[in-house]
């Protein structure tokens, strides 16, 4: 990983600290070509709903979280053709769908977690991101 790579990584952690989430905390952030611009986004609720007593319940709380990428992609607020995104957990699905609608080239995330309750729909997202010729490079 060169030191770009572990920059953005970082602050993609650190990012994932600003989220509510008891459970997972998820940053991301989406770099420019040239290494200039970012975005950033992490795991948490819509802006202006309440998180109060809903974070405990599962079931809500998985409803109701809008996913770091998709945070970070609504924040741009610009055309993200070109860009790499880093995130400090595999995508999911819809995040993948949205990442390849972006027209984000480059996803740089952990491995996929076999343990994970996640594992079958990262390995989908990744299958879906390798068919619209999407870059993806593990990093730990």
């Amino acid at each position: 990983m060169n030191k770009w790579d572990s920059r953005f990584f970082d602050l993609a952690k650190e990012v994932a600290t600003w989220s509510k989430d008891p459970d997972c905390k998820v940053g991301a952030v989406i770099v420019s070509p040239d290494r200039r611009l970012f975005t950033v986004g992490y795991n948490g609720f819509p802006i202006g709903i309440a998180d109060d007593g809903r974070l405990t319940d599962k079931h809500v709380k998985n409803c109701y979280t809008v996913h770091a990428e998709i945070n970070a992609i609504l924040s741009a607020h610009r055309d993200l053709t070109g860009w790499t995104i880093y995130s400090t957990k595999p995508p999911c699905i819809a995040c993948a769908a949205a990442v390849i609608q972006a027209g984000i080239v480059a996803v740089r995330c952990p491995p996929l977690d076999r343990a994970s309750t996640w594992f079958d729909q990262n390995f989908l997202a990744l299958d879906l991101l390798q068919e619209a010729n999407i870059s993806v490079q593990f990093n730990p």
